[in-house]
């Protein structure tokens, strides 16, 4: 996520960002690649999941849908608790401060 999504984050009152580990890393979805190569996508899948659940956070917001859905699939099959947003929708439900 760039800076202009983590500063719009930033002013949404309450809200507690915390770092996640690898975030740069790709979560192995990329259109057809996790079609084309399944078995490093589910490599690179189970090493982001492993950050996210790591981080403690209680939900991971995105600006990318197919990370999302990878991801948001990944927690869900080892049956973690932790929720999948797109920034529209925190930003939605959590309108930013405006001072």
């Amino acid at each position: 996520m760039g800076d202009e999504p983590k500063s719009l984050l930033k002013s949404v009152p309450g809200l507690e960002m915390k770092d996640l580990p690898g975030a740069e890393t790709c979560c192995g979805f990329g259109g057809a690649f996790s079609i084309k190569f399944p078995h490093i996508s589910e490599g690179m899948l189970a090493d982001k999941v492993d950050n996210v659940v790591a981080s403690g956070a209680d939900t991971l917001v995105s600006c990318d849908m197919g990370c999302l859905m990878q991801i948001g699939g990944g927690l869900s099959r080892q049956g973690s608790d932790v929720k999948v947003r797109h920034l529209a929708q925190v930003l939605d439900q959590n309108p930013p401060s405006s001072s």
